[in-house]
């Protein structure tokens, strides 16, 4: 019933808009909540996030609308260029002088006083470019060769660059969406269990190869071995949550953003929802994001080009993962990774291209109700 409802509409999907505003409102208030003291004590001025992340949201929200109105099928027609500066963006945040260095990542290029990380194109532009490939070449899809080998070569290299930052958490989000994208697209699945046995390998090795992820899993194991180092977030983070309960301590009266975690309004504004709006507050921001999922695959799934509902697929994969990933860190489930929480954390390249995405998403859902 819901795909015909679907398919007799001729604009955007207003359920998924107002979703995504929902999440935008909300994630105003709570950076305005959680960064207050720390803007007042860095910067003098308790709106200094706030500001910015409106900022933000205009120019992700104009992005959008923009995108929302350009046709997918256009993207497709310059699926080369995409991915060609998605990874020559890569290349250059590399460039000693030229990338910043924040949380020891080299992940950014500043832009006077913005900055752009160009792994946040790259998850974009690989979503687009594999939906082309895999739509161009269905009849080959079960083919070790076509349908498997050459897609996950190109991943591989786009995952390589991005480990080279480093940004584990980053690349595990690509990673992680261009499989399920190859995976819907019918590849065989004893390619993906050889797939698991290598990934398994290189998982081992580089955690092997950096000692600082080595702490952050002995960090994950027990915390309190090491509270004042690698345990110190995890356990601020469960700190804030502990305190919320059922109803929470109420709107701005959080405790552990008195610095106590560390820039909560990025990576672990999640704790502070917790710890303010409790477990109920908690409960329907998770809600919202289900909402957000389910109606993505509705979109995909009514999407008549095979191009289309691997973009739209693509897309909400790559928010859920990023959801699943952050939310799993903050309650002490994962290890930290350095994800922010889509729409919500504060951030400025990872907002603004999670609308233009939503942008494209919207633009299918339109073309798919003609």
């Amino acid at each position: 019933m819901w795909k015909e409802k679907l398919l007799q509409q001729r604009f955007p999907d207003l359920i998924l808009l107002f979703l995504v505003c929902s999440l935008l409102i909300i994630g105003i208030l709570m950076v305005y909540s959680s960064s207050n003291i720390w803007a007042e004590y860095k910067y003098g001025d308790n709106y200094f996030f706030v500001k910015r992340q409106l900022l933000f949201i205009a120019v992700g929200f104009v992005c959008m609308s923009i995108i929302t109105y350009i046709p997918y099928n256009l993207w497709r027609q310059y699926v080369n260029p995409i991915i060609i500066l998605s990874f020559l963006l890569l290349l250059v945040v590399l460039v000693p002088g030229v990338g910043l260095v924040r949380g020891g990542a080299q992940s950014w290029i500043g832009i006077g006083a913005f900055s752009i990380q160009p792994s946040e194109f790259m998850k974009l532009g690989i979503i687009i470019f594999l939906a082309a490939y895999l739509a161009k070449n269905q009849r080959q899809i079960t083919t070790f060769t076509k349908g498997f080998l050459i897609p996950i070569l190109l991943i591989c290299l786009a995952f390589g660059l991005i480990m080279l930052q480093p940004d584990f958490g980053t690349g595990v989000v690509l990673v992680g969406t261009c499989v399920l994208m190859i995976f819907i697209a019918g590849a065989r699945i004893s390619y993906f269990s050889y797939l698991g046995i290598f990934g398994l390998i290189g998982f081992s090795l580089l955690i092997i190869s950096a000692p600082y992820r080595i702490s952050r899993i002995t960090a994950f194991l027990n915390p309190w071995d090491d509270p004042l180092g690698d345990g110190f977030q995890i356990i601020q983070s469960l700190y804030a949550i502990g305190p919320g309960k059922l109803m929470g301590v109420g709107f701005g009266n959080s405790l552990q953003k008195h610095f106590y975690l560390p820039e909560p309004q990025t990576d672990f504004i999640f704790a502070i929802i917790g710890e303010e709006l409790g477990f109920i507050g908690a409960t329907f921001i998770i809600i919202l994001f289900l909402l957000l999922c389910w109606r993505g695959i509705q979109i995909a799934f009514a999407a008549r080009d095979p191009f289309a509902r691997y973009v739209a697929f693509g897309i909400i994969t790559m928010i859920s993962i990023q959801v699943m990933i952050n939310i799993s860190v903050v309650i002490g489930l994962i290890p930290v990774t350095g994800i922010t929480l889509p729409f919500l954390s504060y951030g400025g390249s990872s907002l603004t291209l999670t609308l233009c995405s939503i942008g494209v998403l919207l633009n299918i859902s339109m073309s798919t109700k003609q």
